[in-house]
C-alpha cells in the first residue's frame, strides 16, 4: 500500500469540538491511504469532528435528515480537482463502534476513509445493500491496509 504521502496532498484534521482522544494521525493516514489508492497527488480534504447537536443541525440543513449521522462530505473541486469537507460525528461513531464491537479509533478512520471516498465521488445505495457495494468492499480493503500499518 502507498504510504499516501504527496507533497501535493494536504489533509486537516479538526478536532477541537471534542474532549476524547482522537487519534487524529490515524484518520490522517486514512484520508491518505484513500487519496493515493485512487492515484490522486494533488488533493485538500478537511475532516471535521462535530457532536451529535452540530452534525445534527448540519443533516438537517443539507440533507434534509432530523437526526444525528456519523458521516457527511462535501465534495467542493471543480471537474477533476479533488477537494472536499468530510464531518464525522464523534458521538455516532462512539456508539456505532459499541454496536460493532470496534475500537473508537477504528470506527473513526472507517468513517474518514468513507467521507473521503465520497468527496472522489463513490458512492453505494441505502440500506443493507450498501454492505455489498464496490464502495463499501473498498472501504474495508482500505481499513485493513492502514491499520496493519501502523
Amino acid at each position: 500500500m502507498p504510504d499516501g504521502h504527496s507533497e501535493g496532498v494536504i489533509v486537516l484534521v479538526n478536532a477541537e469540538s471534542t474532549s476524547e482522544d482522537v487519534p487524529t494521525q490515524l484518520i490522517e493516514r486514512g484520508v491518505r491511504a484513500t487519496l493515493a489508492c485512487e492515484g490522486e497527488d494533488a488533493a485538500e480534504v478537511s475532516v471535521t469532528l462535530l457532536d451529535d447537536e452540530e452534525i445534527r443541525a448540519m443533516n438537517v440543513t443539507y440533507l434534509n435528515r432530523d437526526r444525528p449521522t456519523d458521516v457527511i462530505a462535501f465534495s467542493l473541486g471543480a471537474r477533476g480537482e479533488v477537494l472536499g469537507d468530510v464531518y464525522l460525528g464523534f458521538e455516532q461513531a462512539a456508539r456505532q463502534a459499541e454496536e460493532l464491537g470496534e475500537s473508537f479509533e477504528t470506527e473513526l478512520l472507517r468513517l474518514a476513509i468513507h467521507g473521503t471516498l465520497h468527496v472522489l465521488g463513490h458512492d453505494h445505495p441505502e440500506g443493507s445493500q450498501r454492505l455489498q457495494s464496490p464502495m463499501f468492499a473498498l472501504q474495508e480493503r482500505l481499513v485493513a491496509e492502514v491499520l496493519a500499518a501502523r
